[in-house]
């Protein structure tokens, strides 16, 4: 069975507070762009994991998608074996969220093949323990996103209007040394709010908090965000703790825009 696990983007971010925990709660605004990795997973198997395309970092024993596997294991521990491949498209480190795309999917294909009979509530109770950004990937729509970014509100947002580019540059931002960059402190007004405004009145009213530290650090991201808008795009953004941006544009009006040849590049029209 092989299943597409899809990225995500940010529109508009906020540090609101840092929590007890040592977390910091937010809000933002997710919404699902159609660039994937795929996912195949086979069973019976002997639990492998492998992988293809974007080298994935770290050890192969702590890939989230076997995390998902063990995690679905403890309560149900009949479920069978199976050897997981992944072929990584997403970028990675990127505020792209593939990683948890790639769990909560995992999650999703064991329900299914497995005949678990689990819920979308009971699978998104599972995803918040792998990931904060994991349970987005179980509604997969638009969502105002609070807390850690696990309290999902859906919303009524339809850009199927537009098109989106999506460029990465290749550069990794920590996202710890992100975070220690902000002063948590509320906004003015309530984004759920302002993401109800028509697209062409975003620039200048939904921000993403982490943009100025990180452009500081990283000014070639800066100048990314402005070629898309020289480049006609109606609203552009750091996705994230970065350092993917992306620009949106009228439908089908992506500007033929010069990029580094070591940049990946993604038009979704």
């Amino acid at each position: 069975m092989i299943v597409f696990p899809n990225c995500k983007i940010n529109l508009g971010l906020h540090v609101t507070n840092r929590r007890a925990d040592g977390f910091h709660d937010l809000e933002t605004v997710f919404y699902p762009l159609s660039v994937n990795d795929a996912l195949e997973v086979i069973s019976p198997g002997t639990l492998q994991f492998g992988s293809s395309g974007i080298a994935v970092p770290g050890n192969a024993h702590d890939n989230l998608c076997l995390k998902a596997f063990h995690l679905l294991q403890k309560d149900f521990p009949t479920l069978p074996r199976v050897n997981i491949h992944l072929h990584k498209h997403i970028p990675i480190g990127a505020g792209l969220g593939g990683g948890s795309a790639d769990a909560a999917f995992m999650l999703q294909l064991l329900n299914n093949k497995s005949q678990l009979g689990l819920s979308e509530a009971q699978l998104i109770d599972y995803a918040a323990q792998l990931g904060s950004d994991c349970p987005f990937f179980i509604a997969n729509k638009p969502c105002y996103a609070t807390g850690r970014g696990e309290v999902l509100e859906p919303i009524t947002l339809d850009l199927s209007g537009y098109s989106f580019l999506l460029v990465h540059p290749g550069i990794h931002v920590s996202t710890s040394w992100a975070f220690k960059q902000l002063t948590p402190q509320l906004p003015a007004y309530a984004l759920r709010e302002k993401i109800q405004l028509p697209v062409a009145a975003w620039k200048g009213v939904i921000s993403n908090d982490f943009e100025e530290p990180v452009f500081q650090a990283h000014p070639v991201l800066a100048g990314i965000k402005e070629k898309m808008y020289m480049g006609g795009a109606v609203y552009a953004t750091m996705s994230g703790s970065g350092s993917a941006v992306v620009g949106i544009f009228p439908k089908n009006k992506i500007a033929d825009i010069l990029w580094d040849a070591s940049y990946r590049v993604f038009k979704i029209r």
